[in-house]
């Protein structure tokens, strides 16, 4: 017999009771009926009911065995009688009557509860990850994170990619967000930087005539953490290809993508492949508020600035007049709703930091609210035909400059949503956004810089760049959005070194900038590079989609705190001084006691 088990902990059934058996697992629970004892013993696999009566000679041994303690059971398996039998158990036919406990490892007094899923404070749930990766909830996040992965992988391969690993000790970069900086210990004064993504080396493997590349990377980025981003590391599906179009990248991932989704949706509805939608960047902001759409929300923002064009409110006509624009986000079916409802409407969008969120109410056909009254029921009712909306419905303004409108519209659409019960449940709906802008103007200085990926290729290449305003260039970029959550931004990569010096060029960099800061891309270029594109989808937030789970840190198996700090390992931590003198580094202030 092997010496810790014949059996995992979620396999015996009804087959093999009569058989001799030996389990070894965790304490989960423990039940004392008097002269019987039963204990839930847990591994990996699942768990089994244990029983043992005082008459046993180790029966003061299983007795006495904290919860999570480790134990050997050497037992005979027995079938459950009727009335006892647990459906909802895999093993629930049978349990196993105990001869011998051998305890392995004796727990102390828990910090922190493992059966159940009751809450608990983070920063011991943090402190304690692994107690807290033994719960149910957490173990079925970490175990569904690493089939999808390896579901990933599959796919990509059966697409004709090749999993690649790229450097993780690279140089700084002065695009993007702010590094993790290695100090090197043979080149004082000087410093790797951990990679935010492989972009360049990616796009360097194109270069070297690697057709399609993909690898499960780990990108880190010094960042502030958010309930869909990890403080310091996160990982993406990577990928990259050559002599591809927008629509080739688009028809290559969607398959893998909506796959994925499919065989881990667990009932839920999931957009086909093939028939993502592909929202334009500007029709996003106006429709949606937003260039991340929940397509399961069926609200839609309206642009309505010129009905107030002269018109009796004389605030929205002002705001229109002087540049600014006025959204209108219906609220469908609100007529049994109180003033209340629309008034915290308002006092939501102050506490959000906005001026307000202007309404109309209507019941009936009747109009109510300070609108209506400013705007006259002529103008309000032209208003109300021209989008479309009932007798019942009510409708929310947000005014202002065109961005700072668009926020609150967005947002705005969201809440009404929510609060009406009008998100769709149980789907996946999938969108590509894409014609982003090429470049954008400091709206203080009016600067031209990039509006988001600098290597992205131009729509109309150099021509564009030569003859058009700069912000009415479009670039070949893309973003793919499931449920308001950005998975990946990507692009069809600028390969020209014509082209890039002139973007740069632009955005005010000159080409010495170019050639000192991007010399490894873009001596790369000057040797013949392909046209290629490509995209990175966060592997944290789909799996956080799929575990339905509301904050990425549930699905990431050593998580950091908000403050960017391993409360289990306790990093960051000082280091000694022998350390510091080998990479050369001085400490301005010293360290503290």
């Amino acid at each position: 017999m092997h010496a810790y088990r014949t059996h995992h902990c979620g396999q015996l059934r009804a087959a093999d009771v009569g058989s001799s058996v030996r389990l070894s697992g965790w304490v989960h629970r423990k039940r004392d009926h008097g002269n019987l004892l039963f204990v839930d013993l847990r591994d990996h696999f699942g768990i089994t009911q244990i029983v043992a009566n005082a008459a046993d000679a180790d029966f003061a041994v299983l007795e006495g065995a904290r919860l999570e303690s480790v134990l050997t059971i050497d037992g005979d398996v027995v079938a459950r009688s009727s009335e006892t039998v647990n459906t909802g158990l895999p093993t629930g036919e049978i349990e196993v009557r105990a001869r011998s406990v051998t305890v392995q490892s004796a727990a102390a007094e828990l910090p922190m509860p493992v059966a159940g899923e009751q809450e608990y404070p983070e920063d011991i749930r943090l402190k304690y990850r692994f107690l807290d990766l033994r719960r149910e909830r957490l173990h079925r996040n970490i175990m569904l994170r690493s089939n999808v992965i390896a579901s990933l992988r599959r796919r990509m391969v059966d697409q004709g990619f090749t999993e690649f690993q790229t450097p993780i000790l690279t140089a700084s970069s002065p695009e993007g967000a702010r590094d993790f900086l290695v100090p090197s210990r043979l080149h004082p004064g000087k410093f790797y930087a951990l990679p935010q993504a492989p972009q360049m080396f990616k796009q360097l493997l194109m270069v070297a005539g690697f057709d399609r590349y993909f690898q499960i990377a780990p990108c880190f980025r010094d960042e502030d953490a958010r309930a869909d981003r990890s403080p310091g590391e996160f990982y993406q599906l990577d990928f990259e290809m050559s002599f591809v179009t927008q629509d080739d990248v688009f028809n290559a991932i969607e398959p893998v993508l909506a796959g994925v989704f499919e065989e881990f949706a667990n009932g839920k509805s999931v957009t086909p492949a093939g028939t993502f939608p592909r929202i334009p960047y500007r029709e996003s902001m106006l429709k949606y508020g937003s260039d991340k759409p929940d397509l399961r929300n069926p609200l839609i923002i309206y642009d309505v600035g010129e009905h107030f064009v002269g018109s009796g409110f004389g605030l929205f006509a002002k705001i229109v007049g002087d540049g600014g624009v006025v959204r209108a986000i219906p609220a469908p079916g609100t007529a049994d709703k109180s003033r209340k409802f629309f008034d915290d409407m308002n006092e939501w969008a102050r506490g959000e930091g906005h001026a307000g969120l202007g309404y109309v109410t209507r019941k009936g056909g009747e109009f109510g609210g300070p609108i209506a009254k400013n705007h006259g029921e002529a103008g309000i009712a032209a208003l109300y035909d021209a989008l479309g909306l009932g007798p019942d419905d009510g409708l929310f303004f947000a005014a202002g400059k065109e961005a700072q409108a668009a926020k609150l519209a967005g947002a705005a659409r969201t809440r009404v949503a929510e609060q009406l019960g009008l998100i769709e449940q149980g789907c996946f709906k999938f969108c590509w956004i894409v014609d982003f802008p090429m470049f954008e103007a400091d709206e203080d200085t009016g600067k031209i810089d990039f509006s988001h990926n600098p290597f992205s290729m131009p729509q109309g290449e150099l021509d564009a760049l030569e003859n058009k305003d700069p912000l009415d260039i479009l670039a070949w970029q893309y973003d793919i959005v499931c449920n308001g959550i950005e998975l990946s931004s990507g692009a069809i990569r600028n390969h020209r070194p014509d082209i890039m010096y002139k973007a740069f060029e632009i955005a005010g960099y000159s080409q010495e900038d170019v050639d000192r800061d991007f010399a490894g891309m873009i001596n790369a270029f000057k040797y013949g590079a392909p046209p290629h594109g490509g995209s990175a989808p966060g592997v944290d937030r789909i799996v956080m989609l799929l575990a339905d789970e509301p904050n990425i840190r549930e699905v990431v198996l050593f998580p950091m705190n908000q403050k960017a700090e391993d409360l289990m390992m306790n990093a960051p931590s000082r280091v000694t001084e022998k350390q510091l003198r080998e990479l050369h580094i001085r400490l301005v202030d010293g360290p503290k006691a």
